[in-house]
Formats: structure tokens, C-alpha cells, sequence
């Protein structure tokens, strides 16, 4: 919305409608692109070895080519294709409208980025997606302004991105407060976004005798975590130095992903493709070092995330050392050369954190986690509520102790991250309007 004054009670009631329709159509979007991904990942690295004869799946080398793929594939979409494959993902997660035009590289380049292995996730490209298709609605309104532009395409981005969260709660808050917007715009906004991403869960739910199309295989999950009825003195202690931690390892990887991206970018056809090769080294590498699979280190994380906190106890601190370490250093790699969103990443190394946290004494498994999980994702954003309620709806069948640590540690890593970044670069500008603030 700009500067005019709110539209009347007509006005309001077609831009309901429409935010509805466009929620429908774009969680159909949505999930035709998750589901594609999904099915990608699951056809290349469980499927496809047994067709080409590799009875005992896939053999210890497969991820290299297959990553490597990957990189060219995203090197042409960002090279060759208008939308340079979408936002740059070493610079958080951006709120900014996609124009239709640029939606076929942006959706080529996460498909081969998510779908393939790579360490990012699918929120930025569903934005990009939520938008792409609103702005594209509109347009076949010929009157309609920039206004109607705007919150049609937010709206958009609402019901996109309340698909792969699994609730619209977590992803119209991290919408808002990633995008900033003032009370006016907000009482426009606001409920155009819910609507859609309301209306567009219904896709995902279902109505009445329709069961609605089934999302559990990428969806995020409330996590089981043993019960945790309150929290004490020994909790908040281990709570402080965790969560700052967290804070530093986020910015170490966003940092060294920012130093080498120049250099790949320069000669995308060829570092890029290098850097998918040094992903699945990594994976490889952590395989052959652990008893653990290299998918831990390959993708996003969202899917492997509830088998990582169901199975803590047979994580051992080294391997868990080890995780933190190649996972850690692929999801650099993958920000300066792929394209996706960082947000799930940040979720699968926090919550690997907190099980390492839980090692330590009087530290239990629940609040460690969600501490680990809260603090990464605003180390990560820069969004403090939205870490916030994250962190405590992913854990929220454990019961409401951990809620106190999860803000203390949000605080903590929040200040550590802006006091860092104030060290970087004394006087950094101020972000574009729309976007989320990077690690």
C-alpha cells in the first residue's frame, strides 16, 4: 500500500475476494511445488540407484553428481534466465515482490537447489512463488493499482508460505514481522493475508468429506520432547552461553558464505557446479567419519528434523561435533551458490545444538533444543517473535516450561548478532524496505 488513504467497504470486500481466490490457486502452487521436490529427492536418492542396478541403494560417490547437476542447472537459471534465480540467500530471507517473469528461473533453481540436495530450504522460493502468482492475478484486472498490487501479492506470499510451516500462525508472523509494515498498511494486510492463507489451508486440510492433499512428508511437525513443566536456575545459566554460541556459528557460516560468493559468481558455470562437488563431499566425508547417512548433511533439514530429535540418544557428542561442523560448512557453501531459503537449515542446526547442549549437566534434552532452535532462527533472520513462536509451537506438546528459555535465548542471540554485526561494519546501511535483516 502507499501513501492513499484505505479503501472504502467495497473496495475492501473485492480485495477479500480476490486474496481468497489467489490463496486457493497459489496453495495449489505451492504444494505442487513441494510435492515435486519431494518426490525429486526421494526418486534420485532412493529410487533411482535401485534402477540402475545398485541393489544396495545408493553407492558412497552418488551425491557428487547429482549435486554437481544441480550447480549447472542453478548456474542457468541464474545466469541465463531474467530473476537471477531468485534472492540471494546469503542475505537472509527477503520479503520482496517476484514478477511473473521471473518465476520459471526462480522455481528452475530451487526445484535443482531443494530437490537435489543442496542445504536450503523452500520458504524463499514459495515467497517468490505467493507473490509471482498474486502480482500476476492482479494484472488481469486492468483497473487495479499499485495498492491492489501489493496486498494481493502479499497475500500470495501468506498462503505460500503457510503451507510448508503447516500452521498460517507461524508464517503470518514471520511475514509481517519480516516485512515491517505500518499501522495503515497493516489494517489492509493483515486480514487480506489471513484470508488467503486460511482459505488456501483448506487445500492442505481438507472440507468436510475431502481430506484435503497430504503435506506430512515436508510439512513441519510439532516435535515429541520429553515433558517440561518448568524451568530452573541451572536452565537459564546454560541457556545464556547456548544461545550466544549459536549466535556466533550463524554468523561464521553467513560470513564465510559472503566472502566466497563474489568469487563463484564471477565464473557461475564452473564454481558453482565445484561448489555442489564440496557439498556432497562434505556428506560424504561425514558419512565415512560417523555411522550416520549423508542426507543429515545433505537438504534443508525440515525433513529430517523430527528424526533427529526422536533419535538424541543415539547421537554421540562426536558425532554430533561432526554434524555441526560438515553440515555447517555445506549450508555456507550452498548460501553463496544455490538458491533457497535459509530459514530450515538454521531450525536442523539449532536443534542439533541443543541435543550437543543437553550433554551438559543439569541441561535437559526439551528446553535445550527449543533454545537452540529459537536462537539460530533469529541469529539467522533477525526476527525475534517470529523466532520466538517458532520455537514454541515446534515444541509445544512438551507443555509450556520451555517458553521463558526460549526468550531469554531469542534476547541473548539477538544482541549477539547485532553486536557482531556493528563490529563488521560500524555504520551498516539500512535494510530495503521488505526485507528481512541476514545473519
Amino acid at each position: 500500500m502507499s501513501d492513499a488513504s484505505p479503501p472504502g467497504g467495497r473496495a475492501i470486500l473485492g480485495l477479500l475476494a480476490l486474496s481468497a481466490v489467489v490463496g486457493l490457486v497459489v496453495s495449489l502452487g505451492a504444494w505442487c511445488f513441494l510435492e515435486l521436490t519431494h518426490q525429486i529427492q526421494v526418486g534420485v536418492y532412493d529410487k533411482l540407484p535401485g534402477d540402475l542396478g545398485f541393489d544396495g541403494g545408493a553407492p558412497t560417490w552418488w551425491p557428487l553428481p547429482v549435486l554437481a547437476l544441480a550447480g549447472l542447472i542453478v548456474a542457468f537459471a541464474i545466469v541465463r534466465l531474467p530473476g537471477e534465480g531468485g534472492h540471494n540467500p546469503a542475505e537472509g530471507l527477503k520479503m520482496g515482490a517476484t514478477q511473473p517473469l521471473d518465476l520459471p528461473g526462480v522455481m528452475l533453481a530451487a526445484i535443482a537447489t531443494v530437490g537435489l540436495g543442496a542445504v536450503l530450504g523452500p520458504e524463499a522460493p514459495l515467497i517468490a512463488l505467493g507473490t509471482g502468482l498474486g502480482i500476476l492475478a492482479v494484472r488481469r484486472i486492468r483497473t487495479a493499482g499499485a495498492p491492489v498490487v501489493e496486498v494481493v501479492a502479499a497475500a500470495g506470499s501468506f498462503a505460500a508460505i503457510a503451507f510448508i510451516f503447516g500452521s498460517p500462525l507461524i508464517g503470518a508472523i514471520l511475514l509481517l514481522e519480516a516485512a515491517g509494515l505500518d499501522r495503515q498498511k497493516l489494517q489492509i494486510v493483515l486480514p487480506t493475508g489471513l484470508l488467503a492463507a486460511g482459505i488456501g489451508s483448506l487445500v492442505s486440510i481438507g472440507l468436510g468429506q475431502w481430506t484435503g492433499l497430504s503435506t506430512k512428508d515436508y510439512a513441519l511437525q510439532t516435535l515429541t520432547l520429553p515433558s517440561f513443566a518448568r524451568p530452573d536456575v541451572v536452565d537459564f545459566l546454560w541457556t545464556i552461553p547456548l544461545a550466544a554460541a549459536i549466535a556466533v556459528g550463524c554468523m561464521a557460516i553467513f560470513t564465510l558464505a559472503r566472502a566466497v560468493q563474489p568469487a563463484v559468481m564471477r565464473r557461475a558455470f564452473v564454481l558453482i557446479p565445484v561448489a555442489g562437488l564440496v557439498i556432497a563431499g562434505l556428506a560424504i566425508a561425514f558419512a565415512q567419519a560417523t555411522d550416520k547417512d549423508a542426507s543429515e548433511v545433505l537438504f534443508s533439514g525440515q525433513d529430517a528434523l523430527p528424526g533427529l530429535v526422536n533419535g538424541a540418544g543415539t547421537w554421540s557428542v562426536s558425532a554430533l561435533v561432526l554434524l555441526l561442523s560438515f553440515k555447517g560448512l555445506a549450508w555456507s557453501v550452498s548460501l553463496a551458490g544455490f538458491r533457497g531459503g535459509p530459514t530450515f537449515p538454521g531450525l536442523y542446526m539449532g536443534a542439533a545444538a541443543g541435543i550437543l547442549a543437553s550433554h551438559l549437566p543439569g541441561f535437559p534434552i526439551t528446553p535445550a533444543v527449543a533454545v537452540g532452535m529459537g536462537a539460530a532462527v533469529v541469529a539467522v533472520l533477525r526476527l525475534p517473535l517470529s523466532a520466538v513462536v517458532m520455537a514454541t509451537l515446534l515444541t509445544s506438546q512438551s507443555g509450556v516450561g520451555a517458553g521463558p528459555l526460549i526468550i531469554v535465548g531469542v534476547v541473548t542471540a539477538s544482541f549477539v548478532a547485532v553486536a557482531l554485526d556493528r563490529r563488521r561494519d560500524p555504520e551498516p546501511p539500512s535494510p530495503p524496505p521488505g526485507s528481512a535483516v541476514p545473519a
